[in-house]
């Protein structure tokens, strides 16, 4: 587990620039000649020997000054100016105080000090144990509400005979407040022995009993690390700690070892129980691990990547995913336990009723694709009446929830397809989700079970199996092999074309023609076609050639014919196949060598004009005579 300080500071100290303000007040021989002082003072009047001060990465490294004129008590106090949203200086105030050779503090249970600031505020973090290093002993408070008045802050000491060389003596962090800076003080700050203070309680897993099934080689954490101490005005003070604090233990080391920040292994079969001590005191709840011993993988997937719109799997790139369990209050029962096994993520679903899996930043359009795959594993055996329903959930075009435009549609997953103890491959249809009218901004996949209490999912994703191709072109054209001195080109990047060709003349027809580039290519698009002319710039003579060659594709074109032209109008049709499917180059582009005797009675060597003519949106390239 990392504690939030850790979230917040760990990650900006790698690219940390370093600000020392602040050397040695006194011959720092005093600190050499004792490796491990037990000097409890940080700043009372001035820093104690050997305190060195590093400003946080982003902050403003001039927030820190020493003050003369505002002080608790003694001479000076440390200032800290906080600057307002914005600032060219910086975007917030943070900074450690910190030692060369560390401390022993074993003989004090809290570290003290007195604040004040020029208005009502609430400091984002106060605390010890940032080293700018391993913060291994960091501790800390949030959000410490402060006023115009001076006042005690007490930080409790998890286990301070764990603090026998300690380095991090204080740390701040605190952004502007309402957009606005100010300024805070801090005073009198040292380490103490009180006797009005103790350890109140500590729980691992937030307390609670939580058993996960396994496998050998999964990798569990502990979580739900607390600690709260009785103070000495008689309230609870609860602190973030991170879990070098813990001692853990597992039960049965067999089954499951854990390491001293909570990282545990599976390394055998059966049950162990993994708890923890927080000094003498045992921290209250636990991590039961039951282990099924070798873990078995879901079937590799092997659809072509370019063909996969993937929502969860290691065997593809995925798509943004908002979250794959929301955790949707108030009914939903179902919480997340997912693990990896040797590089392979699983998402491990317990106490299932139902889950969502949610894409909104952005939706994802499936149009194009014509299934939906997912492995699932039942890691009990099947009841009877399981059931196991699948939703997905179009946003419509407002791309967001509700809003009355969204469409849901489902199937359900029964025996004997639905089994337990085993891998189920499903690749379901996408017209199997009845309901499911528009697809262009899918936003949620949602599984409901009956009774069904665990699952593990792997491999979620929508493909297509080659009956629909996507409107338009994601791939260019194949590119042609024909030599260029056997070819008279028309239309294409691969060879010198015809000059002054007009790929659209007036003839009246309802088509609109673009040329476009995909993948780097140009392409043509004949949209909405009724049918559309290409007018030579002059009559060519192509007796000599002996095919007509043609790269074409559509998704959605039910009728399509080509023309050759020679004056008088003398003109026949070919008939190409649509819509185009993923065609012999496994892209949507389907190529024709057409032999030109298919084109008589047309003059071959009179040739001044091409004609198209069906329906729908069809991309044309590559567009030569060759033999």
């Amino acid at each position: 587990m990392k504690n939030t300080i850790q979230h917040i500071f760990i990650k900006p100290l790698l690219a940390l620039s370093l600000l020392m303000v602040f050397g040695c007040q006194r011959d720092i021989s005093e600190l050499e000649q004792a490796t491990y002082s037990k000097n409890p003072e940080v700043f009372i009047d001035t820093f104690s020997s050997g305190l060195n001060y590093a400003a946080f990465g982003g902050s403003d490294v001039k927030a820190f000054d020493v003050d003369t004129q505002v002080k608790y008590s003694g001479t000076t106090s440390m200032k800290i100016a906080v600057p307002d949203y914005g600032s060219p200086e910086g975007a917030y105030a943070g900074g450690t105080f910190f030692t060369t050779v560390g401390r022993d503090l074993s003989d004090y249970n809290a570290l003290t000090f007195w604040i004040k600031a020029t208005q009502s505020a609430n400091i984002d973090v106060l605390g010890f144990g940032n080293d700018l290093g391993e913060n291994k002993y960091q501790v800390s408070l949030s959000g410490v509400a402060v006023n115009t008045n001076w006042k005690k802050v007490i930080i409790p000491i998890p286990d301070a005979s764990k603090l026998t060389m300690e380095r991090g003596m204080f740390f701040y962090s605190e952004g502007p407040e309402n957009n606005k800076g100010y300024t805070f003080w801090i005073d009198e700050v040292k380490f103490e022995k009180l006797g009005t203070i103790s350890n109140e309680s500590s729980t691992i897993q937030n307390g609670a009993n939580k058993t996960i099934t396994s496998f050998v080689g999964v990798n569990n954490v502990v979580d739900g690390l607390t600690a709260s101490f009785s103070m000495p005005n008689g309230t609870s003070q609860a602190v973030n700690l991170t879990p070098y604090y813990f001692n853990f233990s597992s039960s049965n080391s067999s089954v499951a070892t854990v390491d001293a920040v909570g990282n545990v292994s599976t390394i055998g079969a059966g049950t162990s129980t993994i708890t923890a001590t927080l000094g003498n005191n045992s921290a209250k709840g636990s991590l039961i691990i039951n282990s099924n011993g070798t873990y078995t993988h879901a079937p590799t997937p092997t659809q072509p990547a370019d063909k996969v719109i993937s929502l969860f799997s290691d065997q593809y790139t995925n798509v943004p995913v908002d979250y794959y369990n929301g955790y949707w209050a108030p009914y939903q029962t179902t919480q997340s336990a997912d693990f990896q096994v040797d590089g392979d993520h699983v998402l491990n679903y317990t106490n299932f009723n139902f889950v969502g899996i949610q894409m909104s930043s952005p939706t994802i359009n499936v149009s194009s694709m014509s299934h939906l795959h997912l492995d699932i594993y039942l890691p009990n055996a099947l009841p009877a009446g399981a059931n196991f329903k699948i939703q997905v959930v179009d946003f419509g075009a407002n791309g967001a929830f509700g809003g009355g435009d969204d469409k849901t549609g489902e199937t359900t997953i029964t025996a004997p397809t639905l089994q337990g103890q085993k891998w189920v491959s499903l690749n379901l249809p996408i017209t199997a989700f009845t309901g499911l009218t528009t697809k262009a901004h899918i936003g949620q996949v949602i599984f409901v079970g009956t009774n069904i209490t665990n699952f593990y999912a792997d491999n979620i994703y929508f493909y297509n199996d080659g009956s629909i191709i996507s409107a338009t072109p994601t791939t260019a054209a194949p590119t042609p092999t024909h030599a260029a001195n056997s070819v008279l080109s028309i239309f294409s990047d691969s060879y010198t074309n015809l000059s002054g060709t007009n790929f659209n003349p007036n003839w009246g027809q309802a088509t609109q023609v673009s040329q476009l580039a995909i993948s780097g290519n140009n392409t043509l698009k004949y949209a909405g076609l009724n049918y559309q002319g290409t007018q030579l710039a002059s009559n060519i003579n192509v007796s000599s050639y002996g095919f007509l060659h043609i790269d074409y594709y559509s998704a959605n074109s039910t009728a399509l014919n080509f023309y050759l032209i020679s004056p008088g109008p003398v003109e026949k049709a070919y008939t190409l196949s649509v819509p185009t499917g993923l065609g012999t180059n496994n892209n949507g582009w389907k190529s024709v060598d057409i032999p030109l005797s298919a084109f008589s009675p047309v003059a071959l060597a009179n040739v001044f004009q091409f004609k198209v003519d069906g329906n729908g949106d069809v991309f044309f390239d590559n567009i030569y005579f060759h033999n």
